[in-house]
Parts: C-alpha cells; sequence; structure tokens
C-alpha cells in the first residue's frame, strides 16, 4: 500500500477479533469495512464497540483511516451499501438514558479527533447514522450510486450524532435543513454539487480511489500532517498561538531538516 507513513514495528490489529468489521491493516493505513451485509450495514451496539476498538488502536499507532462497507450480495439488494443508518431495531427500544450517553455521538466525535486523517469510501445508502460516520471522516468520496440523507424526523426522532452541526459546517444552513428538516436524499452528483463529498467515481473505482488518496496523505510528513489536523480543528479563539505552539515543535523535528534539505538538494540539480 506504498510508502510508509510510520513504519511501525508494534502491535497490529487481529482481524479475527471483529464480527461487524472487515479490518485490513497495513503500515500506513486500516482499512475498515462495515460488514453487517444482511441489515444493509446498519450500527449496532456491536459494531460501535468494534469501532472503538479500532479508535483506541489508532490513537496509539497514528495511521490513516479508511471506512467503507461491505460490497454484500448484488441479489439479496445489498450491493453498494456504506451504512443504512443506526440498527433500528436496536433504536426503537433506547430510551431517555440511552440518549444521554450518546452511544453514536462519542464514537463519531473519537472518529473524527484521530490523529490521522479519515477516508470515508461512499457507495449506495450513507443515511442516518451511517451519513453522520461519514461527516465525521475528513474526506469523503462518493459515487453516483451514492444517496445521503437524514431520514431520523421520519422516525419521530432527530439526527443526534453530528449532523446538525457538522452537515451545516459542511454544506450550509439551507441544504442542511433541507435534509435535516425535509428527509431531501442527496444522489452522488448531488453530494458533489454541494460540497458533501470531494470526488465522484464510478463503483468499481471507488476504493482504489480511497487509497489513491491515502498514498497521497502519505507522502506528506505523518507529524505534519497530525499537527495540522489539530490546528485545524481548533477553535477560533485559539488561533494564532495554537499554530506558533504547533509550527514550533515541527520547526525543531529531524524529518523537516530531512525534507527540507532534500528539497535544496532536488533543486541544485
Amino acid at each position: 500500500m506504498g510508502d510508509s507513513l510510520a513504519h511501525d514495528a508494534g502491535p497490529r490489529l487481529d482481524p479475527g477479533a471483529f464480527a461487524t468489521l472487515v479490518v485490513t491493516e497495513a503500515e500506513d493505513r486500516v482499512a475498515v469495512q462495515l460488514n453487517r451485509p444482511a441489515v444493509r450495514n446498519a450500527i449496532d451496539v456491536q459494531m460501535v464497540e468494534e469501532l472503538h476498538a479500532v479508535c483506541t488502536h489508532l490513537e496509539q499507532t497514528p495511521k490513516v483511516l479508511i471506512l467503507s462497507g461491505i460490497a454484500g450480495d448484488e441479489g439479496a439488494g445489498t450491493k453498494g451499501i456504506f451504512a443504512s443508518g443506526a440498527d433500528i431495531a436496536q433504536l426503537r427500544e433506547r430510551r431517555r438514558g440511552d440518549a444521554l450517553a450518546g452511544i453514536n455521538s462519542g464514537l463519531f466525535d473519537r472518529i473524527a479527533r484521530l490523529p490521522m486523517p479519515v477516508i470515508a469510501a461512499l457507495d449506495g445508502y450513507a443515511l442516518g447514522g451511517g451519513a453522520e460516520l461519514a461527516y465525521a471522516a475528513d474526506f469523503r468520496i462518493g459515487t453516483r450510486a451514492l444517496r445521503m440523507g437524514q431520514p431520523e424526523t421520519s422516525l419521530g426522532i432527530m439526527a443526534a450524532a453530528g449532523a446538525t452541526w457538522r452537515l451545516k459546517e459542511l454544506v450550509g444552513e439551507p441544504v442542511a435543513k433541507q435534509m435535516l428538516l425535509a428527509g431531501r436524499i442527496l444522489t452522488g452528483e448531488g453530494c458533489l454539487a454541494v460540497g458533501l463529498i470531494t470526488e465522484l467515481v464510478e463503483s468499481a473505482e471507488l476504493m482504489a480511489a480511497a487509497h489513491g488518496l491515502a498514498e497521497r496523505i502519505g507522502l506528506q510528513d505523518p507529524l505534519a500532517v497530525q499537527a495540522t489536523k489539530r490546528v485545524f480543528h481548533a477553535p477560533r479563539e485559539a488561533h494564532p498561538e495554537v499554530d506558533n505552539r504547533e509550527q514550533a515543535e515541527l520547526f525543531e523535528s529531524p524529518a523537516k531538516f530531512e525534507r527540507m534539505q532534500a528539497f535544496l538538494d532536488r533543486r541544485k540539480k
């Protein structure tokens, strides 16, 4: 999968430890496929717990994370699914205490805060909690088959795992309100038009595009990427002090001297 971001020799995730995810780890990235095709990759409590385990690993060993949905069986109507939302059977039984516990919102916030970038590769349905999971990513690549939206109000609840504020930041208030309050579902082309995805590809090219983006990230200095992500998400009042502090650390890093010297050496040729 290309040059390593970390060239780590540390512990790896055990693929056999996951029942709702298919996990593939390389030196510079972890690819995670949501794997509940019989229910269109609906996010249940077990999947939440397993995604938390992935986060724990990536917080300790920073790597790019690629999120996608298992392709499934076209005959069963599950081909091209990211996540159809939270598991409605479980959601129906949740009460006040479950909402206050922030089961999905806590996970998605943790994913958004991972040290290295997160790429969501979106095909087919990305609805409800599935869409909110995608909003937590740093990059979203979609296909023409993508259908993204927030149907929660039709079920008597609200989108409470990040959509009410992340979506407004991503696409602006008018489109966000259409999706949140009127149930508008965006196509892949519609997502591209409003900036909800940054790239539109054919379904067969989706994973290659996601890994290609991971390759480009891998060409950057990992410490500089992590610092930039932290500063990007810092509150406005933290600037410019947070920029200066992070830059001060990078100015002393060995990679800064090595990469700048390599640049100067190439220019001399």
